[in-house]
């Protein structure tokens, strides 16, 4: 009988830590700024929310206690989806997009959809309002992605191939438009025109798409009067600061108070029926007033970060030729720098005035739970380009004479 050979303790950490550092491990950079603006995004709705709590529900942290809730339920379904294979997602993107359809479509049918301040952009279920453009917005991106990945080098010769996702986007946004909600439309339309960019365009035919659609969106906001009034408001919000610039105005004064540090945390004035939607559109007005310029540039670094991360994942992703991952990866850091930059541009008086939340931490469940979703699914995607074998890259043809972005040009 063999005996046993006896293992040192010493040798058998050293086993323990080799084995765990070889383990698989999510963005440090990119959880860390995801996690710390749901945070800062709930100590701030609890801050902007306290007044209109206590009139509205005679409960001061009614808002923060059902934000906590959108953020649990969040974070459950964001770890869901960073269990699902990026395959699994390609494979559904057609599905989902139809989805999409179908649920912008349910918005507009009388009794299913809610209408809240003269918009229909919420489908009523029982106790939960679900905002129908927030789940679109990251199921045409998973379908945007897996076209681009089917047609990658078709792109840089044949116009049709660029044309046909603009049709389909064009039923999105025609939806969109009936609801009306011109910021998801905008923010959807640029997201993935800068998909489409990165993807490797012929530049001449992505300029012509881009004039397009630049005039359309000009003539949708010419022939829209109620357009064209917050358009003239935006402008010059000062010339009627008590009705159609009262929201503009009242968010100048909250960031000017600001200054460099603030007036402190919970000490906003603003916040005291002043500034309308508090802790919602212009959370970002409140944060400027109670941290000053020095939280400001706090959470834009987070976002900036964001960003980077995903560039940086959807760059090694490409390099490894996971085209949907990197395409994918393109349109959510795209997705989180536009949406945020729109929503801080608006409380600024820099961009007209839109309904778009600040992404991970405004108020608001759907806008949440599919933010905290496409954090995930982008987690996923630096997981598993990091635990993908470089060996198994396919060699590259040579690079096409026409202009390619992410070539370089």
């Amino acid at each position: 009988m063999l005996n046993a050979v006896p293992v040192h303790k010493g040798a058998r950490r050293i086993a323990v830590r080799s084995a765990a550092a070889q383990l698989p491990m999510v963005d440090p950079w990119l959880l860390f700024a995801g996690l710390l603006l749901l945070t800062l995004g709930l100590v701030m709705v609890a801050s902007a929310s306290m007044p209109i709590a206590d009139s509205r529900a005679n409960q001061p942290f009614y808002y923060l206690i059902r934000q906590v809730i959108y953020s649990g339920v969040g974070l459950i379904l964001g770890l869901v989806a960073f269990q699902v294979p990026l395959e699994v997602w390609r494979r559904r993107g057609p599905v989902l997009l139809m989805a999409a359809i179908g649920l912008l479509m349910l918005v507009l049918i009388p009794g299913i959809g809610k209408e809240v301040n003269g918009s229909m952009r919420w489908i009523d279920i029982k106790l939960i309002s679900v905002q129908a453009s927030e789940p679109a917005k990251l199921f045409t991106l998973i379908y945007m992605a897996g076209y681009l990945q089917r047609h990658d080098h078709a792109l840089q010769t044949s116009a049709m191939i660029m044309i046909r996702p603009m049709m389909v986007l064009a039923v999105l946004v025609v939806l969109l438009l009936l609801e009306p909600d011109f910021g998801a439309a905008a923010v959807l339309v640029i997201m993935a025109l800068g998909m489409v960019f990165l993807a490797g365009v012929n530049i001449g035919k992505f300029l012509a798409l881009q004039g397009i659609t630049i005039a359309t969106m000009a003539a949708l906001l010419y022939f829209s009067p109620y357009r064209r009034a917050r358009l003239g408001s935006f402008l010059d919000p000062w010339a009627d600061p008590f009705n159609s610039g009262f929201q503009l105005t009242q968010s100048l004064i909250a960031i000017g108070r600001g200054e460099l540090f603030g007036v402190g945390l919970g000490a906003s004035v603003q916040k005291l029926f002043y500034l309308p939607e508090a802790y919602t559109d212009f959370l970002f007005a409140i944060l400027a007033e109670e941290l000053g310029l020095i939280g400001v540039l706090v959470v834009m670094g987070l976002y900036m970060v964001i960003v980077w991360r995903s560039f940086r994942i959807a760059a090694r992703a490409e390099w490894l030729e996971m085209k949907f991952a990197a395409y994918l990866a393109y349109g959510i850091g795209l997705w989180f720098g536009i949406q945020a930059l729109v929503n801080m541009g608006v409380n600024m008086g820099v961009l007209p005035t839109k309904g778009l939340t600040l992404p991970l931490m405004s108020y608001g469940g759907s806008s949440m739970v599919v933010m905290c979703m496409a954090l995930a699914v982008l987690l996923r995607i630096g997981l598993e380009t990091e635990t993908a074998d470089p060996r198994q890259r396919r060699k590259r043809s040579p690079p096409s004479p026409r202009f390619t972005p992410w070539r370089g040009g």
